[in-house]
């Protein structure tokens, strides 16, 4: 039965395991993926029971890191498991049409491959938008292999949710030093550990952050007007250390700081989910980056207004247990409600998505 105690949420940061998608985990080397103890259980029914106990009446289902691009040396398996796993997630929500919506996959950085798969997952499957790790073996969103997916994009009017996946770095493999000058040269993808922990543990935070300053100095919202895009876990480190982002650029390029400027992009080209565990302590300071207020905390009704617009609820289930959703659930209750107030709190658990996606 569905808790009518509780406020009614949209879940936008919530994902699917489909049985298919699982088995391709197992036998691609990732039991542990990015260093968890184990891949969670996922049944959409058990979730929809969920839902009605937590009282969220909407889900958009996602892939979670690493994506779908299991097999970086096989684009043909690349492409067929990213096929398979949307085709999968729609039949889902084809069941559950009422509970469930989905952003699709894409094989990045396969270009040709992703380009048919979105029409597919726009025209034929009903996606809403599209799920992108936070790099696509090594490289990120803003890179210029990436210009005719993001046109597509651009041109489809997408929505890009992005989602942190574990930091990988590109290095030349040893054939590469034998080709010509000339040649692309050949590379290797080695995972970072930087230290013994889960990768969403920290690291996450840090990818995430990574690939939205990228969006933001390569100039990608200008030259993509028409994408809107999501930053996960309330907007991870950036808000810490957009002014130092800004301030560099300016140093680099002798131009004006950036840093007001990459600000008001955020506020307008961005959402920012509200998965993970931003109350007490980390919500402040996306407000702070989104508001723009005065000294200290002083930031007035009229900032608060604006930065409520670019918040959604997020739950992570099932990578977050349903305990830990249900904890959370009352941190971001009571967070929300001191920061925001309960109207704009409706707003950010319901009303911003349903306008986002016409819901």
């Amino acid at each position: 039965m569905v808790n009518h105690k509780l406020q009614e949420r949209i879940d936008v940061h919530c994902h699917a395991l489909p049985a298919r998608y699982r088995q391709h985990l197992l036998d691609n080397g990732h039991q542990h993926v990015d260093g968890m103890p184990a891949i969670p259980i996922w049944d959409p029914k058990d979730h929809i029971r969920i839902m009605k106990e937590r009282n969220i009446t909407k889900t958009i289902l996602s892939i979670s890191s690493p994506g779908t691009n299991l097999t970086p040396k096989s684009s043909l398996e690349a492409a067929a498991t990213t096929r398979q796993a949307n085709e999968d997630i729609a039949a889902v929500c084809a069941e559950y049409p009422e509970q469930f919506f989905f952003f699709a996959s894409l094989p990045l950085p396969l270009v040709s491959e992703s380009l048919l798969e979105i029409d597919h997952a726009l025209d034929t499957l009903g996606a809403v938008g599209f799920c992108l790790v936070s790099n696509a073996h090594g490289l990120y969103l803003g890179d210029p292999s990436f210009t005719p997916i993001l046109q597509k994009l651009n041109d489809r009017k997408a929505i890009i949710f992005i989602h942190p996946t574990t930091c990988n770095l590109l290095l030349p493999s040893p054939s590469a030093q034998s080709q010509a000058p000339s040649a692309q040269p050949a590379t290797d993808v080695l995972p970072v550990t930087v230290l013994p922990y889960p990768r969403p543990m920290m690291e996450f935070m840090f990818d995430e952050t990574r690939v939205v300053a990228n969006i933001l100095l390569s100039g990608l919202l200008d030259m993509y007007p028409d994408i809107t895009f999501i930053m996960s876990h309330c907007g991870c480190a950036l808000p810490p250390i957009i002014d130092r982002i800004g301030a560099f650029d300016s140093i680099l390029y002798s131009r004006p700081d950036s840093s007001q400027r990459f600000k008001d992009l955020l506020r307008t080209r961005f959402y920012f989910d509200l998965a993970g565990k931003p109350f007490p302590d980390q919500i402040w300071g996306l407000v702070r980056m989104l508001g723009g207020g005065g000294e200290g905390m002083g930031i007035g009704e009229a900032e608060l207004e604006e930065v409520s617009k670019r918040l959604v609820y997020g739950s992570d289930f099932p990578f977050t247990p349903e305990p830990a959703v249900v904890k959370l659930q009352g941190l971001m209750d009571e967070g929300l409600g001191k920061i925001f107030g309960e109207e704009r709190k409706k707003e950010i658990y319901v009303g911003n998505a349903k306008r986002l996606f016409g819901l």
